[in-house]
């Protein structure tokens, strides 16, 4: 006998609903289609999926959590479908995650593999999130935001509409960035880069001589008040360094300001700052 969808008796489905064999879906969800939910999948209860919308194999979604439902948008016609939300494989969406489709009729809102958004975390129209990134309770991912693999934003971190975050960045708890965060560089307060993600980085494999590359770049780019154009030249001077290779490449791509040691710190992180420039 061929195995069936667990599916609880509560539970709403319209339009046109595709669920692998082995979907569970537990009590109080409502799914309007068109949706696809691969194999694995399992919703624990009171979830909302609003097509068009693509789940891959092995997810868990949790209660409260409202996926597909159209942008924030004031402008933005609700009954209109649009390209909707992909979503890949193996993510952890917690309680109250909101997550939703996109704003244009080409590109999904899409969110690829192995992420983990914690409760209460959004993550808005068209945004472009990659792999292995956390999201922890709380944060915001604007509109149109690219956010790299590797990535963290602490408890309430938020990330400005058309930012992007590179690979490996990161954002400190209740800290936020409106312009663009270079890989593996740490914002530890308002647009401001105050240090490296040495501990993803260490936990991406990286060898002693990328680490000391990054320290470099970060050096380079945040604490020599050069130019933009200066650093871009003093990068090709190594641009056969695969990873200077991404700097360069991602600062030449970048269409909103770079965040460096020039936002919004305390007195007292500013000093800090200044006594580790000195050491």
């Amino acid at each position: 006998m061929a195995a069936m969808p667990s599916i609880d008796d509560s539970v709403k489905l319209e339009g046109d609903v595709r669920l692998a064999d082995d979907v569970q879906i537990g009590p109080g969800c409502h799914l309007n289609g068109p949706i696809t939910i691969g194999s694995g999948t399992r919703l624990i209860g009171n979830v909302w999926l609003q097509g068009p919308l693509w789940i891959g194999s092995d997810n868990i979604i949790y209660p409260g959590a409202i996926l597909g439902m159209s942008p924030q948008d004031v402008s933005f016609d609700p009954s209109t479908p649009g390209a909707g939300l992909r979503i890949g494989d193996r993510n952890t969406i917690r309680e109250g995650v909101t997550i939703h489709r996109a704003s244009n009729e080409r590109l999904p809102t899409t969110i690829g593999d192995d992420n983990y958004f914690m409760a209460n975390s959004h993550a808005g129209h068209d945004a472009q999130v990659g792999n292995n990134c956390t999201f922890v309770n709380g944060c915001m991912l604007g509109g149109h935001v690219h956010i790299e693999d590797r990535v963290l934003i602490g408890g309430n971190g938020g990330v400005h509409q058309f930012a992007k975050i590179g690979r490996g960045g990161m954002i400190a708890g209740l800290c936020g960035i409106t312009g663009n965060l270079c890989p593996w560089f740490t914002a530890t307060s308002f647009n401001y880069a105050g240090s490296i993600n040495i501990v993803g980085l260490r936990r991406s494999g990286a060898t002693s001589d990328q680490v000391a590359t990054v320290k470099w770049v970060f050096s380079l780019v945040c604490r020599s008040n050069r130019t933009v154009s200066d650093i871009l030249q003093e990068l090709r001077k190594r641009q056969d360094d695969e990873l200077v290779k991404e700097y360069i490449d991602f600062i030449e791509t970048s269409d909103r300001p770079l965040i460096r040691q020039r936002g919004r710190v305390t007195s007292k992180r500013q000093k800090t700052t200044e006594e580790m420039a000195g050491e």
